[in-house]
């Protein structure tokens, strides 16, 4: 007898092993034919696993069934297209050989070598193939092979990257292979059961890809798709994409003549006078956020001795990531981070636990060597500043810290327009440092503090630093996209290995905890997230100009000189259009930039020393005394409308 416990709390009865499907049909035929996988967990396991339809339950276990409402199921559902995708290429393309086909973010690839690049119409009939196939709904047929069989029959037909995978693999794990048609392929599973339950896809783009990352092997292509459970669900996927390319913040800063890349210098930003002064103004705004929160601003130095970064642990667990230059004989690492430096400082003096929290921070530049193909305009470079920050106080402080940083970080997201934050505590990883205990303790201190401050988070298991866990900050923008943002990570090890100590009440020497923290992150990505948010239209208190002063002829430019000049001395962002262009063209082209106000003067304007406004977006104000356009601007810079 096997007895079945539903998420309901039900449970049902089988006279022996039983299916999957078995339970699904069993409870009813709509859920029978809805059924994807199933989440299993047995008497005696403390986790579940996503499993197919055909999995014979053997004894007591509890089971949900999984469809395509869920997200396990749109799991299956992509890696089962990407297994679709693979056998239309091989019918097609039979010389093709497969590689590796997992599930993304919102859909899938597949790598495949081929004598010659895939094109446009290549991916059309690759489509229309798939298509074809997942409408004659053929079994997905899981088989379990022998390791060796399976390196024999793969090199046999020619696949020899897919032998190699296998041939990794240790001989006493048992194979799983997956046949559908004429296709067959090596993978883990979950599969749906049948092609006929692959309904909505569609293939996206080819790119280059290493085979196994390593730029010294061979180049594969990679077929990008994206798969859904509805139709519905793919097109606001697909629209939201068109909306993204029109918000690039790559795009938008040519545009706008914020910035530019070049070949010259790869993930590095060279700052445009319109885009340094957004830069300036979020510095500003931060610096105020450290002066008013206990915040003491300090700079470390930008390369330090190789010595200092092996003592952190950095060289053992981030050296591939690292700059590094050489004098005298000597080695440097170029900073990818600030916390060692915060340390230094903290050690140039013996504090009193009478100070502590002592709290530090820094426009820190650093440099990072991220691989060439990672690099994706602000959003990944190689050389950016981070609004960060170090706490070093004591254990019993930990939790208020945490719970204080939290508040803060809500409230610089709302002026910057976020409102909505994900949260997600991030635990120890493999490769790490400290003892167990001491990681236990951190973990526990973040949670609690999440939970003081009534936010609902989740669990990242494996996700932290390798110094200590930390709690990561999401925001979702305006089109519904999230972008992981601020952190603030616990850290018990490096204080000690730097030798951090403060006095104690029992004159005793400790060492403080140490809070690594930032807001914004990189200031680059940050921007380039704002850019995206906003479409390029910054608000008024971020944008390079809060205003243009457009004459409508050269007898009112004078009036146009003067207006902006007035305004320039009450520490506002305002240029004079004195060009003899139609007051239409510089309407537009001002529009086109995205300039919050522009202001139109003519001869009227200037006896009855007003303004006539035009908002951004084409909203026309009308005409009003420039002091109480002033007013109106004052106020909605103070506000952070």
């Amino acid at each position: 007898m096997v007895r079945i416990t539903l998420p309901d709390g039900s449970q049902r009865e089988y006279p022996g092993p039983v299916t999957v499907s078995d339970v699904a049909n069993s409870i009813g035929a709509g859920l029978g034919r809805a059924a994807l996988a199933g989440r299993v967990r047995t008497a005696g396991s403390e986790d579940s696993q996503v499993v197919d339809t055909s999995h014979l339950i053997e004894q007591d276990a509890e089971l949900a069934i999984v469809t395509a409402k869920d997200a396990d199921g749109l799991d299956v559902i992509r890696h089962s297209t990407a297994h679709l995708l693979a056998y239309a290429v091989k019918s097609l393309y039979p010389q093709a050989q497969v590689t590796i086909g997992p599930v993304i973010d919102n859909g899938f690839y597949y790598d495949f070598s081929y004598e010659r690049p895939f094109t446009p119409e290549d991916l059309e009939a690759i489509e229309k193939k798939m298509v074809e196939l997942a409408k004659k709904d053929e079994a997905v047929v899981r088989e379990e092979w022998l390791r060796d069989d399976a390196v024999e029959f793969f090199r046999g037909i020619g696949e020899n990257y897919k032998a190699e995978i296998i041939a990794a693999i240790p001989a006493n794990e048992p194979i799983s292979l997956y046949r559908e048609g004429d296709f067959i392929d090596l993978c883990r599973g979950p599969h749906v059961p049948s092609t006929g339950k692959l309904k909505v896809f569609k293939l996206m783009k080819v790119a280059g890809a290493y085979w196994r990352g390593d730029s010294n092997n061979e180049m594969l292509q990679r077929i990008y798709g994206t798969a859904w459970a509805t139709k519905d669900e793919q097109q606001a996927y697909l629209t939201m994409l068109e909306e993204a390319e029109k918000r690039d913040h790559r795009k938008l800063g040519r545009e706008l003549d914020l910035f530019h890349f070049q070949d010259e210098a790869p993930g590095l930003i060279f700052w445009h006078p319109k885009g340094w002064t957004v830069w300036q103004q979020i510095e500003q705004y931060m610096r105020k956020v450290y002066q008013d929160n206990g915040y003491q601003e300090v700079k470390a130095p930008q390369i330090l001795d190789l010595s200092l970064w092996k003592k952190t642990g950095h060289w053992d667990n981030y050296a591939d990531n690292m700059f590094t230059t050489e004098s005298e004989h000597r080695t440097y690492g170029l900073k990818p981070m600030n916390c060692p430096g915060h340390v230094q400082i903290f050690n140039s003096g013996l504090h009193s636990y009478r100070e502590l929290p002592i709290r530090y921070g820094e426009f820190g530049q650093c440099h990072r060597n991220e691989p060439s193909g990672s690099l994706h305009g602000m959003m990944r470079v190689r050389g950016f500043t981070q609004d960060d920050g170090h706490v070093f106080c004591t254990e019993d402080q930990l939790q208020d810290e945490c719970a204080a940083f939290t508040a803060l970080l809500q409230k610089v997201y709302a002026d910057f327009g976020f409102k909505e934050i994900l949260y997600k505590v991030a635990t120890r990883p493999a490769k790490r440092i400290g003892a167990d205990e001491v990681w236990d303790k951190a973990e526990q201190a973040l949670i609690e503090s999440l939970q003081r401050t009534g936010c609902e988070f989740e669990i990242s298991e494996g996700e932290g630093a390798f110094y200590g866990p930390k709690i990561e900050y999401t925001l979702k923008d305006a089109i519904g996209r999230h972008w992981q943002c601020g952190t603030i990570q616990v850290d018990f090890s490096m204080p000690a290995r730097l030798g951090a100590e403060y006095v104690d009440a029992q004159d005793q020497r400790r060492t403080p905890v140490m809070l690594h923290r930032a807001i914004l992150g990189s200031f680059e990505r940050f921007i380039g997230m704002l850019i995206e948010n906003h479409a390029g239209a910054l608000p008024a208190w971020l944008a390079p100009e809060h205003a243009v002063v457009c004459c409508i002829s050269e007898s009112s430019a004078s009036y146009a000189r003067e207006v902006a000049q007035n305004m320039q001395k009450q520490g506002l962002r305002v240029i004079a259009d004195l060009r003899g262009e139609k007051i239409t063209r510089k309407i537009r082209e001002h529009s086109m930039q995205k300039v919050p106000y522009i202001l139109v003067v003519g001869e009227k304007e200037r006896e009855t020393n007003a303004v006539a406004v035009r908002a951004r977006g084409g909203l026309d104000l009308g005409v009003m005394p420039l002091a109480d356009f002033q007013i109106r601007l004052q106020q909605e810079i103070e506000a952070r409308q």
